[in-house]
């Protein structure tokens, strides 16, 4: 099952994605009968979706699947957004490959180690990474994200998975000369346009072992991270349990995971985005992010 985010009219819609074509959710639960004008009308968003449920959601989607797809859009025609525009939080770990820590000279956390982006980051998979006058210092993290889809706090890590709505890719954009000036580093971290995401909102069936999937970012064709969520410091079960039993886990929450080895600033020498840059993030079994970098605001 995939779910994205899709313009229309200057706003965004939830589509359910169907080969090549996305299908509006809310004309769809509408037009099969599975919910009221009323509420039809409040399926808007992705997150609004999940709020449903998980039956809801799956009965949907399998409707939708069995129809015909001549309702459907061409995937080709649209501009795809964040496939959850409009989280409660966004939550992204750092140091949480063991050879990312390792390449930044430090120790694995003995804690999973967290830091906050908004919305205001979030952009789509083909959009453009856009960055502010005082970045010099431009940097990719590939990433796997996982979005919350039940409501929950002090989740045990054996029952996270249930917890999950389902993955996407992720790119935590950062600025290092903003980031490092600030030992929080929310200002090289929440920058508008910091945050490419989906293509969709893959749910676990699609994809398979959460902890067996690869990562890696391609800039100008060439590879230059290249992992696995294997090698997690803190696995995505341990996290959700951990950031749970410190805050409330709502339906839309983002969570990104780390990065594995091969960012820009730990390279010799360092590799930083440029104005024309393509930045590709791929992982497996999830979906491709292609965004250019455009000139500094």
């Amino acid at each position: 099952m995939r779910l994205v985010s899709y313009e229309r009219d200057g706003a965004w819609r939830c589509g359910i994605e169907t080969g090549e074509t996305v299908v509006d959710a809310a004309e769809a639960a509408r037009r099969m009968g599975l919910a009221s004008d009323g509420d039809a009308d409040a399926l808007h968003s992705t997150r609004a979706l999940l709020a449903l449920g998980s039956d809801a959601v799956r009965s949907l989607c399998d409707e939708v699947g069995a129809a015909e797809n001549g309702a459907g859009l061409a995937r080709e025609n649209l501009r795809l957004g964040p496939p959850v525009w409009d989280p409660p939080k966004i939550v992204c770990l750092g140091l949480n490959y063991r050879d990312h820590a390792e390449e930044a000279g430090l120790q694995p956390p003995s804690a999973p180690m967290f830091f906050a982006k908004w919305a205001n980051s979030l952009i789509g998979p083909e959009d453009s990474i856009v960055p502010p006058p005082t970045a010099r210092q431009v940097d990719y993290e590939a990433e796997l994200a996982v979005v919350i889809g039940t409501r929950g706090r002090d989740i045990a890590a054996e029952q996270a998975s249930e917890y999950i709505a389902g993955a996407m890719a992720f790119n935590d954009v950062s600025a290092r000369d903003l980031q490092l000036a600030n030992p929080l580093w929310t200002g090289g971290k929440a920058i508008d346009t910091f945050a490419p995401c989906g293509p969709a909102l893959v749910t676990a069936d699609a994809f398979g072992d959460i902890q067996s999937l690869a990562v890696r970012t391609r800039v100008n064709g060439t590879t230059v991270q290249d992992g696995t969520t294997a090698a997690m410091v803190f696995s995505v079960a341990e996290t959700i349990a951990y950031l749970s039993r410190i805050m409330t886990l709502e339906v839309g929450d983002i969570i990104a995971t780390g990065t594995p080895a091969g960012v820009g600033n730990s390279r010799d020498p360092k590799l930083f985005l440029q104005p024309g840059d393509l930045v590709e993030v791929e992982v497996e079994g999830i979906g491709t992010l292609r965004n250019p970098v455009a000139p500094r605001r």
